[in-house]
Parts: structure tokens; sequence; C-alpha cells
């Protein structure tokens, strides 16, 4: 019977069960860089877990560039040695999760970055993406509705913007983590979701208009009261 997923700290601790079965496996089967790993459906019936479950694990070891999926190929071990790996592997095992005040200490020095190089470098393409996102916010709070995911979603597309694809991968990654503590402090009441429409959209015609200055400063006042918040939590 495969295991369920009942919360976060069960997920978390059941993924690194998994990391660490597909360390064992490595060195029990001396598996070098290059070499193949199992199919998802294979370690998901070794391990007797989901494969979702697996799929994740090996994400956050590719994250930390210890595997490589190629698609239609498989998963493969990178160009890492034993010692390194399973070194780097204790330390992924260890690491603890992130509380809200970090996640948004966090948010916010990537996102200062982030907004000044989407400016520099967007695209049409990246401004009609952001005009979505930017509408789709605000059609939501207009209408009464939780819009948490839209404002991050419009976030996202800043991120995807400034052409910066390390960047981008650190914002995909921590985005669940502040969903989850959005919903779980109240942070966007009504009246800051209806602030946060002007806000957004002063944002969004900095990066239009190319001024990476005037980005930034409009990005720090949109997280002026966030930064607060976070602060008498």
């Amino acid at each position: 019977m495969k295991l369920e997923i009942l919360t976060k700290n069960d997920n978390l601790s059941v993924q690194n069960s998994i990391i660490s079965k597909i360390r064992d496996l490595i060195n029990y089967k001396n598996l070098e860089p290059g070499d193949k790993l199992p199919s998802e459906r294979m370690l998901s019936e070794k391990f007797e877990v989901t494969r979702s479950t697996v799929r994740e694990a090996i994400q956050k070891l590719e994250f930390y560039g210890l595997l490589k999926s190629i698609p239609q190929s498989g998963t493969f071990v990178a160009n890492i040695g034993v010692i390194a790996m399973n070194g780097m592997i204790e330390d992924i095992l260890r690491l603890e999760d992130p509380d809200f005040k970090s996640l948004v200490e966090t948010r916010i020095l990537l996102e200062l970055k982030t907004v000044k190089l989407a400016a520099i470098r967007r695209t049409e393409d990246d401004l009609r993406h952001l005009k979505q996102t930017l509408d789709a916010y605000e059609n939501k709070v207009l209408n009464g509705e939780d819009a948490v995911q839209e404002d991050l979603l419009f976030h996202l597309a800043i991120a995807k913007a400034s052409g910066n694809s390390t960047m981008n991968t650190f914002m995909l990654t921590i985005t669940p983590e502040i969903i989850t503590n959005f919903e779980k402090y109240h942070v966007c009441d009504k009246g800051q979701a209806t602030l946060g429409i002007q806000e957004h959209k002063d944002i969004y015609e900095a990066i239009k208009a190319q001024d990476p200055k005037l980005a930034k400063a409009k990005m720090k006042i949109h997280f002026n009261i966030l930064y607060q918040y976070c602060y008498n939590i």
C-alpha cells in the first residue's frame, strides 16, 4: 500500500526518506556520473510511495545539482564525486523549513533585484504576460475573491521577465511556502489587496517604461506593509 501524504511535516519526512533511499541506491549500485536511475514508476514501487513523492525528491536533488533529468530519457547522476554527493545530501536532509520571516526577507531581496532587471530586459511578450497576471489579480480583488495566488503569479512574471533563470528558480521554489503562510496568517486582507492593485499597476508601468530605479522604488513601497506585518507576527 502506498503512503498517503497528510500534512506538510509528513510530506517533508517522506521526501527526506526517499532522498536517503536514492542516495543508498546510488551507493549500493556504485552508480557513477552519467549513470541512469531507475524510472519514477520503478522507484515508486520499490519505495512503496506515490510517483509524485518520488518526483518531488528527484526535483529537489536536481535543484541542488545532484541529479539531472532529461525529458523522455530519464534521470541521471550528475557529474559529482560520491563523497561530495553523500556530503551534500546529508546537508540537504538537515535543512530546516524556512520560517515566514526568512521567506519574506528572501523574497524582498530577490524581487528588488529582479524588478530592476525586468525593467531593463523585459520583452513585449513579458509585458503581455505581466498585464494578464495584473488583470487577473485586479478582477479577483474587485470581485471580493482571494487573490493571493494571482498576486504571486504577477511577481513570478516579473522574475521571468528579469531574464535570470536562477532567480526565477528561487522564486518558484519559495512561492508555495509563501502562499501557505499568507493563508495561515491572513496577510492579505481586503483593504491591502485593493491597495495592491494600484501598487501592481505602478510596478508594471515602471517596467513598461524601462525605468529600473523607479521600478525598484515602487517595489519597495509595495513591500512596506508586508515587511512591517512580518515583524509584528
